[in-house]
């Protein structure tokens, strides 16, 4: 079920399925994706969740409100679809930007965070000038002077092989990325630095990285992870996109985990 709820300027695109009185999990995209990249997912946990997918601002369905945007923004958006769908508490999956998303949700909203699953992600980018040079590219030449190189760190060679079509799906969301949502939530992941509150918190947590993702790689991963009191990490053998390059065991491991007594 597709609808279009309205937070504060922003309209979010949603899509609902799952189990209807199931626990809620919310299923948060990466930068330049849209609520599609879980389709791998849907099938395996609609069969115990009710599941909320959301087009992340600036992206996919929903609208482009003038940036920059913060993780305040961002956070706040996913609060706001919980209070206007009546959700009290939901797990959170999220990858890379959702991951970064779920930080922030768990920091400064843990009462409303069952279960955290965070995936392929980092709580700080590093020296702003990385992402300033995105930034410059893409208000210089559009996305897609940087969708080779993206797809790249996506996805491995066996896995574009494999599930051509899914990839060729994601790579043609990233290409119809608006430039101004693409930019305001570069500048969101830009500015953040949420190293200091990863031992504020309290949700049972599971981190997921991917053997051949170049950022953050699992050692990266494994390090900011060890701030978290009991979290678990998992390392899969994927590149970024960690949900595509190892849907089935991905999947798995993450109903397991939201499954647990």
């Amino acid at each position: 079920m597709d609808r279009t709820l309205r937070v504060g300027n922003t309209e979010l695109h949603v899509r609902i399925g799952g189990q209807p009185g199931a626990p809620w999990l919310v299923l948060s995209n990466s930068l330049g994706a849209a609520l599609d990249m879980w389709d791998p997912q849907v099938m395996a946990l609609s069969r115990d969740f009710r599941l909320l997918r959301y087009d992340t601002r600036g992206h996919g369905g929903s609208s482009v409100p003038p940036g920059p945007y913060t993780m305040e923004q961002l956070g706040g958006d996913v609060l706001g679809l919980l209070d206007t769908l009546g959700i009290a508490r939901a797990h959170f999956c999220g990858l890379s930007l959702g991951g970064a998303t779920g930080l922030w949700l768990a920091t400064h909203a843990p009462e409303r965070i069952e279960r955290l699953v965070l995936c392929n992600t980092t709580p700080w980018l590093g020296p702003p000038a990385l992402m300033d040079e995105r930034i410059a590219v893409v208000r210089r030449e559009g996305i897609a002077a940087l969708v080779p190189g993206i797809m790249q760190r996506w996805f491995t060679a066996d896995t574009c092989l494999r599930q051509a079509a899914l990839v060729e799906q994601v790579r043609q969301t990233l290409l119809n990325t608006p430039v101004a949502g693409y930019i305001g939530c570069c500048e969101a992941l830009r500015d953040m630095d949420q190293r200091a509150e990863l031992s504020r918190i309290a949700a049972p947590t599971l981190v997921i990285a991917g053997s051949f993702d170049p950022a953050p790689t699992p050692a990266a991963a494994r390090e900011w992870a060890s701030g978290i009191a009991g979290a678990r990490l998992v390392e899969l053998p994927a590149a970024h996109l960690s949900n595509i390059g190892a849907a089935e065991e991905f999947t798995r491991r993450v109903r397991d985990f939201l499954r647990a007594d």
